[in-house]
This record gives C-alpha cells, structure tokens and sequence, in this order.
C-alpha cells in the first residue's frame, strides 16, 4: 500500500442512536423532587392452552410465552424465565444508556448477555417435591455486558456497575418484595 492509498483510508465510528439528554436531566430533577413517586406497571395475561400465554401490555401486540417441549409446552416461543431475564436485559441496557448519557460518554455498542440457573423440581406445586419459595425459580442470575464507547474501559465498567445498582428490575430481582395474588372480584 502505498503512503498516498494510506492517507485516504478513514476509520467511520458509528454510535447507537442517542437519548435525549435535556430529558433525561428533567426526569431526574423531577425524582428528586418527588424520590418517592412510583408509576405503576399493568399486564393482563390470557392463557390459550397447554402452557402459551398471551400477556396484553397497554396498546403493544401481546407479549407471548410459552414453555419448551420437556416442560409439555409447544417451544413456539420464549419461556417465562426467559421473559424475566429480557426484562432484566432491557431494564439494564436502559440504566446503561441512560447513566451514558449523563455522563456525555457516546456508545457505539452494547450487547447483554443473560443466564440464569431456574430450579422448577416441584413441577409447579402440581405435585413434585416439595420446596420452599426460596428454593424454587432463580438460584443465580449471571450477566455479562460488551459495551463500547468514547470512554475507557474503567469508565465503562463503572458506568454498567452504576446502572446496575439503580436498576429497577435488577434490585426487583435482588430483593424481597411484598408480593400478593387473589381471585379477581
């Protein structure tokens, strides 16, 4: 290659669409005017036999659920493991993006990467062994993120340590919470 082809080749980086900061920062001003304001999530989930689900999420196609052959669904589509871990997948890559773009750091890639170990040995409480809640669904949750961007390495891992200590489905995850069920009036 010669020295003049040299000087004509140009390195493009591109950069995943932006949040609007301006935004962002009144969202945020507004939290801390109000940190114990909550909105509140609505789901309606309407079985359609064996173990497909559809769940209705206000005016969106329905998000659909199944279970894999070994568990007697018919594998059309994600299990409900599944689902939770791309809610936490999500839940984080908004942090990421949003704590990004705080800290004016552009990206130019970020991909999650979940698993989680599920335990389900009491088949539903249709008659398997017998466990406790804390020995049933997820015994481990492990994410792994590839992120890139005009910061270095350390400023990006702090930035994905950062989202994940705010994340809401993270700590939803992380945490006890009082949870109740009952028969629809």
């Amino acid at each position: 290659m010669s020295a003049q082809t040299a000087e004509k080749i140009e390195t493009v980086k591109t950069y995943l669409r932006p949040i609007n900061r301006d935004g962002l920062l009144e969202f945020a001003v507004s939290g801390k005017s109000n940190p114990e304001r909550r909105g509140t999530n609505k789901v309606r989930t309407v079985m359609q036999g064996q173990f497909r689900s559809w769940s209705y999420v206000g005016e969106h196609n329905p998000v659909v659920v199944d279970e894999p052959l070994h568990l007697f669904g018919e594998n059309t589509v994600p299990a409900p493991g599944e689902v939770a871990l791309s809610a936490l997948g999500g839940c984080l890559g908004v942090g990421i993006t949003a704590v990004a773009t705080y800290r004016q750091v552009k990206l130019s890639k970020l991909e999650i990467h979940l698993e989680g170990d599920i335990g389900n040995t009491a088949a539903w409480g249709a008659g398997g062994a017998l466990r406790e809640p804390s020995q049933m669904g997820f015994q481990e949750i492990r994410v792994k993120v590839l992120i890139e961007g005009d910061a270095t390495r350390e400023e990006l891992d702090d930035i994905v340590k950062h989202a994940n200590y705010f994340s809401p489905v993270a700590n939803t995850m992380r945490n006890p919470i009082p949870f109740k069920i009952a028969l629809l009036d």
